[in-house]
């Protein structure tokens, strides 16, 4: 199905997290995925910041899922506006010359690892220039393994498709250099994200746009589990990226061909 909507499930699991998110008093932005699910879990996910600072959602491709399926596939900027025409979004990030290709999966937007690594890195820096403190993104669970650069259970939900279903949110509370919650869309073949799922992660430095997840966000996911070194994340990743995959359903582990 062509960029599905949210199931009754998928609304339910929603408002569960509006209802349990610790920090939705702090929360200043909220980006996500164009895809109609990604929006629609972002307001179903936050209504109450949404509504008390006014604040508009805004879509932002570069966070689009990896594969170019039709379930990966968004809409046109007429038809997000269409479905959306009454609701706080922003959508002039594809309403420009180039974010009106944003659902074509070519160029800048193909599903390929090069592409994919570009569109992950514009995001990480877009994110590090804003000037909000407390920033929630939802996207989706394969397209967070380049995200995040995080490739922990990348094949932790192989076999399951849920494209009906919420993503994840990924927090970013600011402080000095700033942290911010990612939330997964969808639970799909090849991640390591659950639906709903929230990790909150600050930046390296202030001019370094690479994520670190907070202890405490580890600390949920992980227990005491010692966290990855660098080399054995590489290490994860290539031993992801081998594997085969059905033509036109690239998992994140399978699009990336080198690190």
């Amino acid at each position: 199905m062509h960029d599905p909507l949210l199931t009754p499930a998928g609304i339910e699991q929603c408002r569960i997290l509006a209802k349990d998110f610790p920090f939705k008093n702090d929360v200043e932005l909220v980006v996500a995925s164009p895809l109609k699910r990604t929006i629609y879990t972002a307001l179903y996910s936050f209504p109450e910041p949404i509504e008390k600072r006014h604040l508009k959602v805004i879509a932002m491709p570069e966070l689009q899922e990896t594969s170019d399926l039709p379930c990966d596939t968004g809409s046109s900027p007429a038809e997000v506006a269409r479905e959306f025409q009454s609701k706080p979004i922003d959508l002039s990030a594809i309403e420009t010359p180039e974010g009106q290709h944003w659902n074509s999966k070519t160029g800048k937007w193909a599903p390929n690892a090069d592409a994919i690594i570009a569109r992950a890195a514009a995001a990480r820096k877009w994110l590090l220039s804003r000037p909000e403190k407390d920033i929630v993104v939802v996207t989706h669970g394969g397209f967070l393994h380049y995200f995040t650069e995080d490739w922990i259970g990348a094949d932790r939900f192989a076999g399951i498709h849920h494209h009906h279903l919420p993503s994840s949110v990924a927090y970013h509370p600011h402080h000095h250099l700033g942290e911010f919650d990612i939330i997964l869309n969808n639970r799909h073949a090849g991640t390591g994200w659950a639906n709903t799922e929230y990790r909150t992660y600050t930046f390296k430095s202030a001019t370094d746009p690479t994520f670190v997840e907070t202890p405490e966000s580890l600390a949920r996911r992980s227990g005491t589990e010692k966290p990855l070194s660098k080399e054995e994340m590489k290490n994860l990743q290539r031993t992801a990226t081998v594997k085969p995959e059905e033509p036109g359903h690239q998992k994140a582990a399978s699009i990336q061909a080198k690190v």
